[in-house]
């Protein structure tokens, strides 16, 4: 079997469990952090959590690229762009939803825009643990 569909499950999972992270730890947290201390907090919570995803965030990409023209016989192109659609709807979200939401926090707290970065984020979430799922059973045709 290729290693490609496991490269990519790994990459995915990765990401799958970074986002309810975030989502159930890093975002509410926000809401407890000082406002004297939240534009250092945000510009580093930001920092970090781009370090933290860059390598994954880029295997997932380009396998979810490359499965397309790459994958194992047992997995079906229809499996792959359903994947592939949930991770273009995810960095959309992302480039127009929460980079935004981040760059307006990063003036200063404001807890309406913490909560508009949580409730929005359950659309990322839900479209990596879907992703998750798909991409796993990718794994055992």
């Amino acid at each position: 079997m290729s290693q490609l569909p496991a490269l990519h499950a790994a990459a995915t999972l990765f990401m799958v469990g970074l986002i309810w992270t975030i989502q159930v730890v890093h975002y509410p947290l926000m809401l407890k952090v000082p406002a004297s201390g939240f534009v250092e907090y945000e510009r580093s919570h930001t920092q970090r959590m781009g370090t933290l995803l860059a390598v994954p965030a880029g295997i997932e990409i380009t396998t979810a690229v490359a499965l397309i023209w790459a994958r194992p016989e047992a997995v079906g192109l229809a499996s792959v762009m359903i994947a592939g659609a949930l991770l273009a709807a995810i960095w959309i979200i992302t480039a127009f939803v929460q980079v935004p939401l981040h760059s307006r926090l990063s003036k200063g707290h404001d807890v309406g825009l913490i909560s508009q970065l949580v409730t929005s984020n359950w659309w990322r979430t839900a479209a990596w643990t879907l992703r998750g799922i798909l991409v796993t059973s990718m794994l055992v045709v």
